[in-house]
């Protein structure tokens, strides 16, 4: 079984024209004017539909709760559309959704085979529109060459979009931003460290995401007719650090070929939004797809929602960063050491002793029965990572806790309730 894609010329002065400006939603004169008083704070989406999730109900928070215009931006009508889902049906007037770009722009992924256009394109296209904004929250740091553009009138917001070990998590652009969200200490810790963000100019708000994914996720819903334990193996989109190029082929095989579990194949969303790399991937996996047992899906919204993270028994990955969403509830992990590196004590391998280490593909089935066996080896070590990974709270909302954490940097007021 497999599932397909999430919304799968000539380059020249129109790409980089001054954006249009967006015709406003229909108010009155009153209310035009009180627009025009009301701090206003984008959410800009300029990557593929996964980091969404990580900002769009704290924007729904914020909107409801304080005195301010958010406006929901993306490049591709595939974000505005997984946006509006996410926002409950009576708070989305709160919010304005708007599709950005030039619109060459915005025709590029169809022409290039892309989920999104590049985004510096993007960016030149709208880099005026933007300087209107107070604020511009983005889960993505490219967006941050906003500043070098001319862009330098809003206040710039990090959003995490990922809570994992790797360094890449952790990028020196971070710091060229006003104001930084994290998940938990792990992340604050290091960030301070490096010299990323500073405590007064961030927050630790717990995973806004966990929010928007249970909203989306359908828990019902199963692409098995039988009880078999569930595999699911989520390698990394890098050719270099995920283990899907050199070993995928051969760990599909294995674990198929035994006929003892049932397999979900859900790569990172970003080994399949071009045309090339969704062909990689249909020339690995898709030989398995047929199988009653085995279910691959190349970026269908189900893999980024944390349906497979919530309901796999056992994780089998390399370096993405849903390892920890898997962890939301422990279970036996067995991870992929495709090119032999010297992981034990790097940082950026941390999560590597959640479960085994393989360095191939040959004794996958008796690593997978391993790592069920001595589960209880590793249960202590995932559950304080994963409480070191996000701060939670019982009862709280993260989204409203990262909402308010932008509103008190901001300065804003709370909106008085409607009577």
């Amino acid at each position: 079984m497999a599932t397909g894609s999430i919304g799968l010329g000539k380059i020249g002065a129109e790409a980089f024209a001054p954006p249009e400006v967006a015709t406003p939603v229909a108010r009155s004169g009153a209310r035009r004017a009180d627009r025009m008083e009301t701090p206003r704070i984008a959410f800009f989406f300029n990557a593929q539909p996964h980091q969404l999730l990580h900002g769009i109900t704290t924007a729904e928070e914020l909107a409801l709760g304080w005195r301010t215009q958010v406006d929901i931006l993306s490049s591709t009508s595939v974000n505005l559309d997984l946006a509006q889902a996410a926002v409950l049906p009576d708070n989305r007037r709160r919010l304005h959704f708007e599709q950005v770009g030039s619109p060459l722009v915005r025709a590029l992924p169809v022409r290039l085979g892309r989920i999104v256009p590049p985004k510096l394109l993007t960016l030149l296209a709208i880099r005026r529109r933007m300087n209107g904004y107070d604020a511009i929250a983005l889960p993505e740091r490219t967006s941050i060459l906003l500043r070098s553009l001319g862009v330098t009138r809003p206040r710039f917001i990090h959003i995490d979009h990922g809570a994992g070990d790797r360094a890449a998590g952790f990028d020196p652009r971070i710091a060229r931003f006003d104001f930084a969200l994290m998940a938990g200490e792990k992340q604050r810790r290091r960030m301070l460290a490096e010299g990323l963000v500073r405590e007064a100019s961030s927050a630790v708000v717990g995973y806004p995401k966990f929010d928007a994914a249970d909203r989306l996720r359908d828990s019902s819903w199963t692409p098995f007719t039988n009880e078999r334990p569930i595999i699911l193996y989520n390698p990394h989109f890098s050719p270099t650090l995920g283990s899907w190029r050199d070993h995928g082929f051969e760990l599909v095989r294995r674990i198929a070929e035994a006929d003892r579990y049932n397999l979900i194949i859900a790569p990172h969303i970003r080994l399949c939004d071009t045309r090339a790399g969704r062909a990689a991937a249909e020339a690995t996996f898709g030989p398995f797809a047929i199988w009653p047992h085995v279910h691959v899906d190349y970026g269908s919204e189900r893999s980024i929602d944390m349906t497979y993270t919530s309901m796999a028994d056992i994780y089998l990955g390399d370096v993405s960063s849903q390892v920890y969403e898997f962890l939301r509830r422990p279970r036996p992990c067995l991870f992929v050491n495709s090119d032999g590196r010297m992981w034990e004590g790097d940082p950026n391998h941390d999560h590597w002793r959640f479960g085994p280490v393989i360095d191939d593909a040959e004794q996958v089935v008796q690593a997978i029965e391993q790592a069920v066996a001595t589960h209880r080896r590793y249960a202590t070590i995932q559950t304080a990572a994963f409480r070191d990974t996000f701060d939670l709270r019982d009862g709280e909302c993260h989204s409203r806790r990262a909402a308010a954490a932008i509103a008190g940097f901001l300065g804003l007021e709370a909106r008085l309730p409607e009577v």
